[in-house]
């Protein structure tokens, strides 16, 4: 399947009902998808009149307990930021699609990761944090979209699934299989409106509270409740560091890219390894904490002019240089040329 349509698949197959969206490239598949597919399966598709009335839209449905999506593209998130931070604050669960491209400004349609800083950092207003997840294969995408509604549900969070216009626009083969996860998703949810409305209780879902000493404690309520998914939620794939004497870091598609690099390079006797974070919030601090004394130099690469990087240093904590080898605009790096920019670190 394409990419885009693979996204809304697996969406449906999780349980998707409602689904709000505004067309943007390179993500409109995904809304003329879900467009056909949610009458299908008794579900709604509506067409906001912009990104900032779809998010408000999700805020409302995700409030019936319902399982919601919406999807969009850089710049039509960052419409969404004060929606997003509305519907963090007010504990409700639904899953998020930013098939990001070049910016900044309208940039342009080309695929980019210069999202990461706006997905990871709380692109909005407030101290609140989205559990984002980067998938590096379509096939991973999907589980980890059918894995989002769960995740979103059990924390009464919005998750992020951060993909990029290559992801969005190739085509790959797909089996569709669920995640298990060993949580207890609440079941009917207590908190909807729709399950008090039939006890005859009245739900109140709101962001707004203007006594300081009840706004610290929800604070902090909400920061416990991120602690708990840094202990729990940390997910990455790490290929052959054991030995490595240079480690290249790099997520989604620009993983995908180095892979073929360190296979070159192996093949030519040179001993680079990858960490690859599969969730960009929690980020996976410990593995780049943990490196081999062996590692002479880490590399991060990513179609961006360098935001992951200040994660990984962050996790490296001074112990071996940082570089950084970076595309941007839409422009990727080739196998080549990450070949080339680990060459100069192994001298």
């Amino acid at each position: 399947m394409k990419g885009n349509e693979a996204f809304a698949e697996a969406a449906v197959q999780a349980g998707c009902k409602y689904f709000f969206g505004y067309p943007i490239t390179p993500q409109n598949e995904i809304p003329e998808y879900m467009s056909k597919r949610l009458p299908e399966v008794g579900g709604v598709y509506l067409q906001a009149e912009s990104e900032v009335a779809g998010i408000n839209m999700i805020f409302g449905a995700a409030g019936t307990g319902f399982r919601t999506l919406i999807s969009s593209s850089s710049p039509g998130i960052s419409l969404m930021s004060e929606g997003i931070s509305y519907i963090a604050a007010a504990e409700l669960p639904c899953v998020i699609i930013n098939v990001m491209r070049g910016g900044p400004g309208l940039g342009g349609i080309l695929p980019a990761q210069s999202d990461y800083f706006q997905a990871t950092k709380g692109g909005g207003h407030g101290d609140y944090r989205l559990l984002t997840l980067a998938p590096g294969t379509l096939q991973e995408a999907t589980e980890f979209i059918m894995m989002a509604f769960d995740l979103a549900e059990y924390y009464r969070n919005p998750v992020m699934i951060l993909a990029d216009g290559f992801m969005g626009q190739m085509m790959e083969a797909i089996e569709f299989k669920k995640v298990k996860l060993n949580y207890d998703i609440p079941d009917p949810k207590e908190w909807a409106i729709g399950y008090m409305a039939e006890r005859g209780k009245r739900a109140l879902i709101k962001s707004l509270s203007l006594d300081p000493e009840m706004l610290e404690k929800h604070n902090q309520k909400l920061q416990e409740k991120y602690r708990r998914m840094e202990e729990k939620e940390v997910r990455y794939e790490s290929v052959g560091v054991e030995d490595a004497d240079v480690v290249i870091a790099a997520y989604g598609t620009t993983a995908r890219i180095a892979k073929s690099s360190i296979k070159k390079l192996r093949d030519q006797g040179m001993k680079v390894g990858l960490i690859r974070p599969q969730s960009l919030y929690p980020f996976p601090y410990k593995p780049f904490n943990d490196l081999p004394d062996g590692v002479k130099h880490v590399l991060v690469v990513e179609m961006s002019c360098g935001q992951m990087i200040e994660d990984v240093k962050l996790g490296v904590q001074g112990k071996v240089p940082v570089s950084f080898y970076g595309r941007c605009g839409g422009m990727a790096p080739s196998v080549e040329e990450i070949e080339e920019a680990a060459k100069k670190l192994l001298g």
